[in-house]
């Protein structure tokens, strides 16, 4: 049953270009589907989440972290009584314009960007990729997409300025997203602050007692599991302190949405729209746990000097073949050289970088910078 404050897929504003209603899914099913199947989804399967393969190929990639995700997101959803299908298609999709190496390859583009006078933005990036350069279809470029998944795909973790962004007016970004969409971007936070926790424990970058001493929502639960599972392996008993921290956060997400739901008065989606903050919240309590804990990471995992080659190779890659096909336009593949007919060199140079595997990206470092 979905609430009164849910999408419904029969009021959707529809797709861009009109097509025939399927006979047994709905068109949220439908996009979800388009997605699972593009070929931006299945790069993200050699795309960095925090660690390249160069360092471990156990940890987690963009793909896994994004099915996490998305299994996060359904959860709540079913709780919240939200439209399930949709959270689903936008958890799915919420990472597909990431470029290889992870945030320090996002930094590295556009950095180069705007010296170029542009810039880059992931989730800008994922609407061209689901606009225009995915090609299924016969009768339109792009996946087709329902304006509810679009307007997802740039709303969900950041507020645009339509002033800055005219481009987007289609998307009313003097609204707010629907709470689907607003669910997004917390439970792409619960999902990889608890990951990011258990892969810098197995890469030993991080130690239970460091996780103790600087995450508070860890430290909380670490003397109940050493009492009930006092002679288990210590990765055991981590693992159940993390399990314990994982359902915290979304215990309290519920809990929180809903008395602010309540607080709120919402009643529909129109409500949640002109609504002036987002409504998908922690507790005050629960917000600072996290807060603290994607701290303690920035600060001992994320800028550690372990990880530092590894970006530092990163932004070297990047920037250097972005340098030479600047400079050497005729060296793009010739789809790429159409694009630049009609599009600013920059834009298409960082479009084809973007949609690079790491695993790619080298063999092109190889191919033309290492001969």
């Amino acid at each position: 049953m979905l609430a009164d404050y849910a999408v419904r897929v029969e009021n959707s504003r529809g797709r861009r270009y009109p097509e025939p209603v399927h006979p047994y899914r709905n068109d949220f099913e439908r996009d979800r589907d388009r997605v699972i199947h593009a070929r931006a989804f299945r790069r993200l399967k050699d795309k960095t989440q925090v660690f390249t393969r160069r360092y471990s190929d156990h940890f987690r990639n963009r793909l896994t972290h994004t099915i996490e995700v998305s299994q996060i997101a359904r959860t709540i959803a079913n709780q919240l009584g939200l439209n399930v299908d949709l959270v689903e298609a936008l958890a799915l999709v919420h990472d597909v314009g990431h470029p290889p190496f992870g945030h320090a390859g996002e930094k590295t583009l556009d950095s180069l960007m705007r010296a170029q006078g542009f810039f880059f933005d992931h989730n800008l990036h994922a609407l061209r990729i689901v606009e225009d350069f995915e090609l299924r279809y016969a009768a339109f470029r792009g996946l087709n997409l329902t304006f509810e998944v679009r307007e997802g795909i740039i709303k969900h973790s950041h507020d645009y300025d339509s002033a800055q962004h005219p481009e987007l007016a289609e998307y009313a970004l003097d609204q707010r997203p629907p709470l689907e969409a607003q669910l997004i971007d917390l439970a792409d936070e619960i999902a990889y602050n608890t990951a990011d926790l258990d892969d810098g424990y197995e890469a030993h970058l991080l130690t239970v007692e460091g996780m103790r001493a600087g995450v508070e929502i860890f430290r909380r639960f670490c003397p109940e599991v050493e009492k009930l599972y006092s002679t288990a392996l210590e990765k055991l008993r981590f693992n159940e302190a993390l399990k314990r921290m994982l359902n915290r956060l979304v215990d309290d997400l519920i809990r929180s949405t809903r008395l602010k739901l309540r607080q709120a008065g919402i009643e529909t989606v129109e409500d949640v729209r002109s609504h002036s903050e987002r409504l998908v919240v922690f507790s005050p309590e629960v917000e600072a746990e996290r807060r603290q804990a994607k701290k303690f990471l920035y600060e001992n995992l994320y800028f550690s000097s372990v990880l530092e080659p590894e970006k530092v190779d990163a932004e070297k890659i990047i920037s250097e073949l972005f340098e030479y096909w600047i400079a050497n336009p005729e060296a793009l593949p010739t789809s790429y050289q159409e694009k630049a007919n009609n599009e600013p060199l920059p834009r298409v140079v960082c479009d084809y970088i973007a949609g690079m595997t790491d695993n790619y990206i080298y063999e092109q470092y190889e191919k033309h910078l290492q001969r």
